[in-house]
């Protein structure tokens, strides 16, 4: 009897296990979790149950394509590898993913990777210069040209977009983001988001994208690129994060960690930003990649001892790839050693084969056809229209542009006027500089015959100081109507570690246009920059100035239509303009402090000698410089203007579940048909934290004929209220608020409402 007794217990035990089994399975269902019915999850799972320990290491190691050696080889036959950068030759990327595929155990195929920017082979306008479009459809169709010519050499992931928030016009990976607003960057980043990826991640024409770099990069001390971050709580919250959230959001499908470290711990070992914000938090469940080989440099930051430990606190972190270091080759003896579980190694893998099986690369991993498509004409056509739309026109003293049909001839004078390579930007692998049309190229090709064109370069390259070409650009401009002045600098003065403390036109183009000035005639600025330049001294001495960033493939026919006025400026500034580098960092949305500056401030020449300490007033500015930039967040002006109107509100008292319609009137009153992006800015006045001066909430680019009105709405929620404070909760307070509806940051209609308890 005893022993029916304890195999009926036993029996009932396990039954009653089974059912528990059952009761789990249809709770999870309940709440919503379907992962265990997912295809792919357990296409996953099958795999991960078959793999050896090395085999799963190897798949969170990516190497760059640097030769391929017996070793490597060996390495792919072995599943070592998971991921290859860099690669790009169609033939050798079948010929790898075929040794990988037929000749490993399990047939894992590789993930071919690339920095694809802001185009392949037809290069759109640098980012910051896209951002200059304020337009989130361009940049979209940027980035699905961008993923359609990458993919037809068989690059399935791309380091893009650039969600750093760039403050600091120093920076030289200013250029790679789209500026310094939270919520612009948020709406681009989900654009290019989008246009990577397409409809879905497993069509060959889809570039898994990749959020970059998490987080809090663009407020390295100094400007200095790989610089330290030092980030209060709620500026990291409010200003830094928010357009990676809007990535999540997006469906981003891989994250990549940035170099610096915040408040002294390097991001690629920070458990509080990838595992608790990131994952749990924010419910991501994508690829997290390292930097390159920013999980070793932990060692010179002072974080870790050895390869050894920095792979330990990666791992731990949430890292699952690790770029171009070989560190996670020393996962093999952390776990022999106990140091690590093979099931936090395991989680790893499972990201990054699932990401591997979204992208089809199991059912094809082969590129159907060796041909790559480039430069069709319908992507060059998109790209001098994104060039178009990303160039601001900061100044036309007496509507010199368009260019009249008075004016018979011109000299184009610059090093910046046929410059196929820098005219391309930083950050550009496979572009061409034989397929760019430059200024020159488009000037003679489309006006050679009508109109005089008077060419003399002046100085070869935009660092270039030898003056000996001085006479023949000034007799150029002597012998023409108008002067088209072409500067910036170079591709290479910007982009990764490419930071200048001296942010104004180099070599000698300040002393060119201020002899070219001399002449009399009037005179065009038009400046290609990864940033925005110091030229504060040189704008008094012209007479228009566009300002195209790198403008890309096509951006010569895009600046000679705007030259001549096919094409209307509708750029707006997506960073603040600095008069001069001493006022970096500078930024529309900032604090107050106690002692704002108000009214007129004298400037320095203009100061009485032995005035007294506080005659000048006391408060928050520069003597030299003032307070205020020399172009405000949002600036740009057009061949034709803007009259704003009848601003309304649908009240004028909201609770916090209720929404707010600001709407108002838009007029062309010029005679240019343009586009016009509105600007919805507020100010929250009291908080429990300081909050900024204004806040950019919404926008919208309309397109207006001449005479044409249109009425703009906006609504604004309660999470459009909201914000972070220092611990970490995320507020909606009652008070006063005003709200603005216009051009830029600095001028607007103007009224108030207030949010009720």
């Amino acid at each position: 009897m005893m022993k029916h007794k304890k195999f009926v217990t036993k029996d009932l035990f396990q039954l009653a296990n089974q059912w528990l089994g059952i009761l789990s399975f249809l709770f999870l269902i309940a709440c919503g979790d379907q992962s265990i019915n997912d295809p792919v999850e357990k296409k996953v799972s099958g795999l991960l149950s078959k793999m050896t320990l090395e085999e799963k290491i190897g798949q969170l190691i990516q190497q760059n394509s640097e030769g391929y050696s017996d070793n490597k080889i060996g390495q792919i036959k072995n599943s070592a590898i998971g991921s290859i950068l860099n690669e790009t030759n169609p033939e050798t990327i079948n010929a790898l993913q075929k040794i990988a595929v037929e000749e490993s155990r399990l047939g894992i195929p590789i993930l071919f990777g690339r920095d694809v920017i802001h185009g392949f082979k037809t290069i759109f306008p640098v980012p910051l210069g896209q951002g200059a479009s304020w337009n989130p459809q361009i940049v979209e169709e940027g980035a699905r040209i961008a993923a359609i010519e990458a993919a037809s050499t068989g690059i399935r992931w791309t380091f893009a977009p650039m969600l750093d928030i760039g403050r600091d016009q120093r920076w030289g990976r200013i250029v790679e983001g789209f500026g310094e607003d939270p919520y612009l960057t948020s709406a681009l980043g989900a654009a290019m988001i989008r246009g990577f990826q397409g409809e879905r991640l497993n069509d060959p024409t889809s570039l898994a994208a990749c959020a970059k770099h998490f987080a809090g990069y663009g407020a390295a001390e100094g400007g200095r690129d790989y610089n330290t971050s030092i980030i209060s709580g709620e500026q990291l919250r409010n200003t830094y994060l928010p357009p990676f959230k809007a990535a999540v959001d997006a469906g981003a499908a891989t994250f990549m960690v940035s170099f610096n470290e915040i408040n002294g711990v390097p991001n690629s070992g920070n458990p509080w930003l990838t595992q608790q914000l990131l994952r749990k938090e924010w419910g991501y469940d994508g690829m997290v990649v390292s930097d390159w080989n920013s999980v070793g440099e932990m060692i010179n930051h002072g974080y870790v001892k050895d390869p050894e430990e920095a792979a330990l606190v990666a791992l731990k972190a949430g890292i699952d790839m690790d770029m171009e270091n070989h560190v996670f080759s020393h996962l093999t003896n952390l776990v022999k050693n106990k140091k690590i579980k093979e099931s936090e190694i395991d989680e790893a893998v499972r990201r990054v084969l699932r990401l591997k099986f979204k992208l089809g690369l199991f059912e094809n991993p082969y590129l159907a056809t060796t041909q790559p498509v480039f430069y069709a004409e319908e992507h060059l056509a998109i790209a001098q229209k994104a060039a178009v739309e990303s160039v601001v026109l900061l100044k036309n003293e007496n509507n010199l542009l368009p260019l009249a049909n008075t004016i018979k001839s011109v000299a184009v004078i610059g090093p910046m006027a046929d410059a196929p390579h820098d005219q391309l930007g930083t950050w550009v692998f496979d572009g061409e500089k034989s397929h760019t049309v430059t200024p020159l190229t488009t000037l003679r090709e489309e006006y050679g015959s009508t109109l005089k064109i008077n060419y003399a370069q002046g100085l070869n390259f935009s660092r270039d100081k030898d003056t000996k070409q001085f006479a023949q650009a000034i007799a150029a401009a002597k012998a023409s109507d108008a002067v088209l002045f072409f500067a910036g600098e170079e591709a290479i003065l910007s982009g990764e570690a490419h930071s200048r403390a001296d942010i104004s036109l180099p070599g000698a183009q300040k002393e060119l246009l201020a002899e070219v000035a001399k002449t009399g005639k009037p005179i065009v600025l038009i400046v290609m920059a990864g940033r925005t330049t110091e030229i504060y001294k040189e704008l008094p001495l012209v007479n228009a100035c566009l300002f195209s960033f790198h403008p890309g493939t096509m951006g010569g026919p895009a600046l000679v239509d705007l030259i001549f006025g096919k094409a209307v400026p509708s750029g707006k500034l997506p960073v603040t303009y600095p008069k001069m580098v001493g006022q970096s960092p500078i930024y529309y949305n900032h604090k107050n402090t106690g002692r704002p500056p108000v009214g007129n401030i004298e400037n320095i020449d203009d100061i009485p000698l032995e005035a007294g300490q506080v005659s000048l007033g006391n408060t928050s500015h520069y003597l030299d410089a003032g307070k205020d930039p020399l172009f405000p967040f949002g600036y740009g002006l057009s061949y034709t203007t803007f009259q704003y109107s009848d601003l309304k509100l649908s009240a004028k008292e909201i609770g916090k579940d209720e929404q707010l319609v600001a709407s108002c009137v838009v007029t062309n009153t010029g005679t240019f048909e343009g586009a016009e992006t509105v600007q919805l800015y507020i100010r929250d006045w009291v908080g429990s934290i300081t909050r900024p001066v204004k806040e950019l909430k919404a926008f919208d680019k309309i397109t207006l004929k001449a005479g044409e009105s249109r009425t703009v709405s906006f609504t604004l929620t309660a999470d459009d209220l909201k914000f972070w404070n220092n611990d970490n909760q995320q507020l909606l307070e009652a008070g006063d608020f005003t709200l603005w509806i216009g051009p830029n940051s600095a001028e607007g209609l103007e009224t108030n409402f207030k949010l009720k308890e």
